[in-house]
């Protein structure tokens, strides 16, 4: 019987095609949009995560002053950290794998005619290992360069790109405004990071180069402090905090003059953020999916009204009352499962480019394909039972006598 009310309703619809496609054009758009959003927002998330994670996983980051709060705007006039600030984390600070300080200023780095204005920073070796970044080519600085201060630099693939073209800059001499340093390493790439941010272009010196050539202090503006596998960042972060309230001398009840971000958390926190509002974008979409279920109603009383002496002959000849209610609406199911497959592929098609045109990740999800063609198929139900049942009712003369 189920077989025979979907050969009606494939040939109703064909004999009503245009009609048909304009009926369900808003499941087609409803469903559409609800995958391409989604898709498109967990693309999204998979692209800020991935760039978070190119900081460095298990990152705890040092900075002065506050991000937020009545005195961030004073972050700038914040006290800095010392070198012993360092040495006192790397020792006494229970589950650090390594702690990297860094300073950093805005240079000009030329070499022959060329010159690009990037950022120079001051770092040591463990810098390499909590930013989970290696080397390309070259090597990294050796304890005696570190130690004492060598003229010397590894570069990101962007300042190579800028100085050098497609050369290897391995051995050449480059100059970061008056200073002179040979180029000893090339950074692999890295990309984009948080905020936009273009993380290849950069030139690491040694710290203690930093400090006697550049910067002409002792000073480190940022650590960053590398969490063992296997620790709790959270519980580290509150020895860091610890640590330092000792060493800057915070009593309780003072405000932190320093802040310490946790990549893990703030990962959390990000994609959980991203993840709700892909949720209420895709709510926002499937309202159009009720608007297409109104237009499946419509066009079936329409369809009721239109076939009124068939019902009749249908009821005279011995047809149930269940029979026409489920030939119409097998035919709204149909027709809503139609538009909810030409949706899903269309909003495939859709978050396959938009992800492409902005650099996302194309994550496409079975599941929310499938939920969106059982909600399509639901919209069927709901909207085509009142003008099933409006069929079924019909008195079969009074259908008979219907012009």
């Amino acid at each position: 019987m189920i077989w025979n009310a979907i050969l009606l309703a494939l040939s109703a619809i064909r004999r009503n095609v245009m009609r048909s496609v304009l009926t369900v054009l808003g499941v087609i758009i409803g469903v559409a949009a609800v995958i391409a959003m989604v898709t498109i927002g967990n693309g999204a998330t998979a692209s800020v995560a991935a760039q978070i994670n190119t900081l460095g996983e298990n990152v705890l980051t040092l900075m002065p002053g506050q991000l937020s709060g009545p005195t961030s705007g004073l972050r700038e006039q914040a006290k800095l950290f010392e070198e012993s600030d360092v040495e006192a984390l790397s020792t006494e600070a229970t589950g650090v794998r390594s702690v990297a300080p860094t300073a950093s200023k805005s240079m000009q780095a030329i070499y022959g005619n060329a010159n690009w204005s990037t950022t120079v920073y001051g770092v040591n070796n463990a810098y390499f290992d909590v930013r989970n970044w290696a080397v390309q080519s070259g090597r990294e600085f050796t304890d005696a360069e570190i130690r004492t201060g060598g003229a010397v630099c590894i570069i990101g693939v962007k300042v190579r790109k800028q100085l050098f073209a497609d050369q290897d800059p391995v051995g050449a001499n480059i100059r970061l405004q008056a200073i002179s340093c040979q180029v000893i390493g090339l950074l692999a790439s890295k990309g984009q990071g948080g905020m936009g941010m273009d993380q290849d272009d950069l030139v690491l010196v040694p710290l203690h180069t930093y400090q006697r050539r550049i910067s002409g202090d002792h000073k480190v503006s940022t650590i960053q402090i590398g969490v063992r596998d296997g620790s709790d960042t959270r519980l580290v972060q509150n020895e860091v905090v610890t640590l330092m309230h000792q060493r800057r001398g915070i009593q309780t009840g003072q405000e932190d003059d320093f802040t310490v971000m946790n990549s893990q958390e703030f990962l959390t926190t990000l994609t959980s953020t991203m993840q709700i509002l892909t949720a209420l974008l895709g709510a926002i979409a499937a309202i159009s999916l009720l608007v297409g279920g109104i237009g499946i109603m419509n066009i079936m009383l329409v369809s009721v009204t239109e076939r009124t002496r068939e019902i009749g002959i249908r009821l005279a000849i011995g047809a149930f009352d269940d029979d026409v209610m489920i030939q119409f609406l097998v035919e709204a199911i149909v027709l809503a499962s139609l538009g909810g497959i030409i949706g899903i592929t269309l909003g495939f098609a859709a978050s396959y480019l938009g992800c492409a045109l902005m650099n996302f990740s194309f994550a496409p999800s079975p599941m929310i394909a499938f939920i969106a063609f059982v909600f399509s198929g639901m919209v069927g139900v709901v909207f085509g039972f009142f003008p099933a049942h409006k069929a079924a009712r019909l008195d079969p003369i009074e259908a008979l006598r219907h012009e």
